[in-house]
């Protein structure tokens, strides 16, 4: 299994913190966003795997957690 967690505005538009997917046929975080999502992910989103910053093509495996999350902006 691959724990992803969702913050800020996606948190809110999905409704969770957190998913878990199945890792059968899940070799990069492009590949879990497409198995929860049947939208691209936005440009501007962030992407960490393990607690460090990557890419779509960054490779995931059982155990891993992704983290998406858009930027934030403040005053």
């Amino acid at each position: 299994m691959i724990t992803i967690r969702y913050f800020a505005s996606l948190r809110e538009q999905y409704g969770k913190t957190e998913d878990q997917v199945d890792d059968t046929n899940i070799r990069t975080v492009e590949d879990v966003w497409k198995k929860l999502n049947q939208k691209s992910l936005p440009d501007n989103v962030l992407i960490a795997v393990n607690q460090a910053y990557a890419t779509l093509d960054a490779p995931v495996k059982s155990g891993d957690e992704v983290a998406f999350f858009p930027p934030v902006t403040g005053g």
